[in-house]
């Protein structure tokens, strides 16, 4: 992904700031900002942008708010084909956080001009910690915004665990100021809004599950569709840990009775790079019921103990007596995200999050 942050994103900096902004050194920003960029990684590129950007735009940043307000007008929005082109705005946004700390309001202008070409979720969090009253203001005001983008950035610069950003310490440990937002927002025409919604809330249940669980039940009550919709997004994570307060609020049944009636490997050996198989089948003891079937997969790690992590498998719905069957591979491929390493391990069947019974597999160099 940091190629998404390579000389044809600077060019397109220079592009936009020089079209606003006449008397722009683009040959010093280029010639600075490409000097050393190849060797850093993505977020390193982000903060070395940064720097640059504060060695050749105005140090008033009035007159420099004025110049980013004004540049999505002449924005080259890169190749529609490419995944990555909204990466080259990244660092300007996250510039606002530097450069503005000291005058929010006129930042605040900057990232709403600003984020409809990324998303300036990673800019707004620094003014939450230094200007949390001012701030919570705007964010309540951006709820109400005729722009989705806007609304969005209410939800998403909030979230206490963002990934890839730094986390709001002060909203893991409480996280009330977050609700009014999310209760603006719960009913969102957009999807890309209430996506925000959910993936807050699921920040906020690793850390208060009975908060999480509480809002949504009483969201539930009127729920159209997408709100139900948002509700299961938001408690994804609650489910895989089993939660039991989650599975009644999703409509499962609390407590159902089932049989394994088989659950067996098709091979208890692999190899680095090849698939584990194995079958389950279950068999309904009460009538009509509904629950989340799950495998965790006991990974070995370095040292030597195992961690399970869970998968997700079917949402069932069975008649007394009625079966429910399948087979199901897990690749042990190489990813970037992963590493195996050889031993003993372990697979296991979860019904509404719990422990049914467990297999143990050998994996092999």
């Amino acid at each position: 992904m940091k190629n998404g942050l390579a000389e044809p994103a600077v060019q397109r900096i220079v592009k936009g700031i020089a079209a606003v902004y006449p008397e722009f050194d683009s040959h010093q920003f280029v010639e600075l900002a490409l000097k050393g960029l190849e060797e850093l990684e993505l977020k390193q590129r982000v903060t070395h942008i940064i720097e640059v950007l504060q060695q050749t735009l105005p140090e008033d940043f009035a007159k420099t708010c004025q110049i980013l307000t004004a540049l999505p007008q002449h924005w080259d929005r890169g190749d529609p084909d490419d995944s990555l082109r909204g990466f080259a705005i990244w660092p300007v946004t996250d510039y606002v956080a530097v450069a503005g700390i000291e005058q929010p309001q006129l930042a605040y202008q900057a990232l709403a001009a600003l984020s409809p070409l990324f998303s300036a979720e990673f800019a707004i969090r620094p003014f939450i910690e230094k200007h949390p009253e001012q701030s919570w203001e705007q964010l309540l005001a951006w709820t109400t915004s005729d722009d989705e983008h806007l609304r969005r950035l209410a939800s998403e610069g909030c979230r206490p665990r963002l990934p890839w950003g730094a986390q709001l310490k002060e909203l893991i440990a409480d996280p009330a100021p977050v609700f009014p937002v999310l209760e603006a927002l719960k009913n969102d025409s957009s999807l890309y809004v209430r996506r925000s919604v959910a993936n807050n809330l699921n920040d906020i249940a690793k850390d208060h599950p009975e908060q999480v669980l509480a809002l949504c039940l009483a969201w539930q009550q009127s729920a159209s569709s997408d709100l139900q919709w948002l509700i299961k997004h938001a408690t994804r994570s609650l489910v895989k840990q089993g939660h039991p307060k989650s599975f009644p609020l999703l409509g499962y049944t609390a407590e159902p009775k089932v049989e394994i009636e088989e659950f067996a490997l098709l091979n208890s050996e692999v190899a680095m790079g090849e698939t584990l198989s194995f079958a389950v089948a279950l068999r309904a003891q009460k009538p009509q019921q509904k629950f989340v079937v799950d495998y965790a997969l006991h990974f070995m790690k370095a040292n030597g103990k195992t961690a399970a992590k869970v998968f997700k498998l079917k949402n069932v719905n069975l008649a007394e007596g009625e079966m429910f069957a399948m087979e199901k591979s897990h690749s042990f491929k190489a990813i970037s995200t992963r590493r195996y390493y050889p031993g003993e391990h372990f697979v296991a069947i979860h019904i509404n999050g719990q422990e049914q019974a467990r297999l143990a597999f050998t994996l092999n160099a």
